[in-house]
């Protein structure tokens, strides 16, 4: 019997440290065909893009620490792009947008053989580590997306003890900037551990969507007792 999302963190709490494998049975890659989203009730909107004038006051380092380069390397043997994201508040009205303390990186996982390329993002921690986080949890085992009201991705994130917003619920807006990529602003989910995984991912694959890439097949967190994936990385 398939566990719950809740479940899963205590037995993952428990199994820390056990061999295990992991294994999905097959599905297409990219967003399914319009039945299965009419059904799941999601709509992701439009890339967000930025204004130009404002985006160019955006500085992004894109220099990699020796403690990722290994993540990184793994980013793209297993076919993404590694992004280097700023957080920025305001994002929703170029005229107040503020650029925050921080980055983070995350690898860009694409299916180009969708329409338009369906995407997913993974903070290169959580891809990497091969011991188990919140967001590699939650997206192993979704809770259904139930009713949500206006932003459902967001919505969705809250109710897995996580959060994308900035600020609170405001119309100001805010998210994780990369000007390069198609997702200039990304919706990240941050749980409590620090892991991400992006608030679009997490939702579409509780309607058994699948966006970017199956991420069971590249995160190196194999949960215990299932068969080996088509990526393995070395210990570390």
């Amino acid at each position: 019997m398939k566990l719950s999302f809740a479940a899963a963190v205590a037995v993952a709490v428990i199994a820390t440290g056990c061999a295990g494998n992991y294994n999905t049975s097959p599905q297409s890659s990219g967003i399914a065909g319009s039945n299965a989203v009419a059904a799941s009730g999601l709509h992701q909107p439009a890339p967000t893009q930025m204004n130009a004038a404002a985006a160019a006051h955006i500085q992004v380092s894109n220099a990699v620490s020796p403690d990722e380069s290994k993540a990184a390397a793994y980013c793209k043997q297993t076919g993404g792009t590694v992004y280097t994201r700023v957080p920025v508040y305001g994002t929703n009205d170029p005229s107040s947008e503020l650029q925050l303390s921080g980055q983070a990186k995350f690898c860009q996982y694409t299916d180009t053989t969708t329409s338009g390329g369906s995407r997913i993002h993974i903070l290169l921690s959580t891809l990497y580590t091969t011991k188990p986080t919140l967001a590699a949890l939650a997206y192993l085992f979704p809770p259904p997306l139930g009713s949500c009201s206006g932003n459902p991705a967001s919505c969705y994130c809250s109710t897995l003890g996580g959060s994308d917003l900035f600020g609170g619920i405001n119309a100001a807006g805010g998210g994780w900037v990369n000007n390069k990529s198609t997702d200039q602003v990304l919706e990240a989910c941050i749980f409590p551990d620090m892991s991400s995984i992006d608030s679009w991912g997490l939702a579409y694959h509780s309607a058994s969507i699948i966006r970017g890439i199956d991420l069971t097949k590249v995160m190196r967190y194999q949960y215990p007792g299932n068969a080996s994936r088509v990526f393995r990385g070395s210990k570390g």
